[in-house]
């Protein structure tokens, strides 16, 4: 088969860029705020070219969709993350937070144009339906999933609750294709994995904050401390991870560092922007819940923790790395992190509809600002023995236009050549049929993770040769 291109999680990122939200249903009153007063020559203008659009144009336009559109307009033109959430994309946000959809209940890539079951979730109908890692999807329904972005093919497999999906199968192993009849169901995603990796010393994965994020993170560490009561070192494995909710962050890093040290402060144009959160409960349990964290051994606060990040490290991620680094709690290993440092707010503006808006910036306990910038590693790595096959094409915060600058920018030619060499280099390699997906993150062959453990361990470490710390690049509007 052609080259293989694993795309799991780093290609949506630059896109998506881990929205670090809080949560609030309900819009503040502003009256009396002292805002400037509105501009009323250019609403008139506004109202003139919706008449206009109304009056004139080729065919009838639904109003509902010129007003939602000119919402859009207006909010989109702020920044890469602010955004305004009708009612399908609201319920897709929802699902993204909560950790929960209706679907088949599979992770996924991409390999040759088509959809690759990196896992099945346990117990999913996917899972009860026999579908392996490995297996490639290349009909959804009727539809050819060659062309497909990667988004489009999970819409498609998602749907009600008790519907029917249609997924041919192509398993290389046994050289034969095949339909899958799948009646969707709600899936819960498992947002942490971890595992003893060798006597003594632990792997922990986040890949994203969500509302359950923490306690699968204490129960994690429950089962890990269950196998290694005697755990010698942890790897807390970020990378890849695009954030999600603010509590989540905190509480994580709390896990790690002493009661009522600061985590992450927040700076913005509203007073409830400026804000300190710190390690203790209040910061992040929700009203009538209990402290999750209570349950963890007091051993954690204390046992040797290294972080892996890359550059798909983002946000609420970038959140704990700070944190742990700045307090000096965890080394900090892999490569410099996404660099999104703005909170976003969710304001409902009806049962269906929303705002998400940029509403202040996060700053490390340090003082800190991440923005187009990220967390710089204590220790570079590259991804792999031989070097880096992604790093260079991945996409960062000061890539996306609009986005907030954090100071002066300036281009940085390196980092444009590196771009060009690796799209060169990968090119070469498709149409030699020489490209190797990078390995599973967690597996035996994972260079990073190899390299975290002969860090915990006083081992030598093979330093990237080549990795320098990039600098904020030229906002373009």
């Amino acid at each position: 088969m052609g080259a293989k291109l694993k795309v799991a999680g780093w290609v949506a990122l630059g896109a998506v860029a881990g929205a670090l939200t809080t949560m609030q249903l309900q819009a503040n009153a502003r009256s009396g705020s002292g805002l400037s007063p509105l501009p009323l020559e250019e609403l008139q203008q506004l109202a003139a070219v919706f008449g206009m659009v109304k009056s004139d144009y080729v065919e009838p336009v639904d109003e509902k969709k010129l007003i939602n559109d000119a919402i859009s307009g207006m909010v989109s033109g702020l920044d890469p993350h602010s955004q305004f959430f009708d009612k399908k994309n609201f319920k897709e946000f929802r699902e993204g937070t909560t950790g929960k959809f209706v679907g088949v209940g599979i992770e996924i890539g991409m390999e040759d144009g088509l959809v690759k079951i990196v896992s099945p979730i346990e117990g999913s109908p996917a899972f009860r339906a026999g579908l392996k890692s490995g297996d490639l999807i290349s009909k959804i329904d009727d539809s050819p999933v060659k062309g497909m972005t990667l988004d489009q093919a999970m819409k498609r497999m998602r749907g009600d609750p008790a519907t029917k999906v249609v997924l041919t199968i192509f398993r290389k192993s046994e050289s034969r294709s095949f339909p899958v009849n799948i009646i969707r169901e709600e899936i819960r995603v498992q947002s942490v994995r971890a595992k003893v990796v060798e006597p003594g010393y632990a792997w922990l994965r986040v890949s994203q904050f969500q509302d359950r994020t923490v306690d699968d993170f204490v129960r994690k560490l429950e089962e890990i401390y269950k196998d290694e009561p005697q755990l010698k070192g942890l790897v807390l494995d970020l990378r890849n991870d695009p954030g999600g909710l603010l509590e989540g962050a905190v509480a994580l890093s709390a896990a790690f560092l002493p009661k009522d040290v600061d985590v992450v402060s927040t700076n913005g144009q509203l007073a409830e922007s400026k804000a300190t959160f710190r390690a203790s409960p209040e910061y992040y349990v929700r009203r009538g819940n209990n402290d999750p964290l209570r349950k963890l051994p007091a051993a954690l606060k204390n046992v040797p923790l290294v972080v892996l990040v890359n550059e798909g490290s983002a946000s609420a991620s970038e959140i704990v790395a700070g944190a742990l680094q700045d307090h000096k709690r965890a080394i900090i290993m892999g490569a410099q992190t996404f660099g999104k440092g703005s909170v976003q707010t969710v304001r409902q503006l009806s049962p269906e509809t929303a705002l998400k808006i940029t509403t202040a910036r996060y700053y490390t306990p340090n003082g800190r600002s991440i923005q187009a910038k990220g967390i710089v590693p204590d220790v570079m790595l590259d991804e792999t023995a031989e070097g880096n096959v992604f790093a260079a094409l991945r996409m960062r915060e000061a890539d996306l236009e609009k986005h907030l600058a954090n100071g002066p920018e300036a281009k940085d030619e390196a980092r444009e050549k590196a771009r060009e060499e690796a799209r060169a280099k990968l090119e070469a390699a498709r149409k030699a049929d020489e490209f190797k997906p990078l390995p599973e993150f967690g597996s035996t062959e994972d260079f990073p993770l190899l390299q975290a453990l002969n860090r915990l361990k006083g081992q030598p470490v093979l330093v990237s040769k080549t990795a320098t710390e990039r600098k904020a690049e030229l906002k373009t509007e």
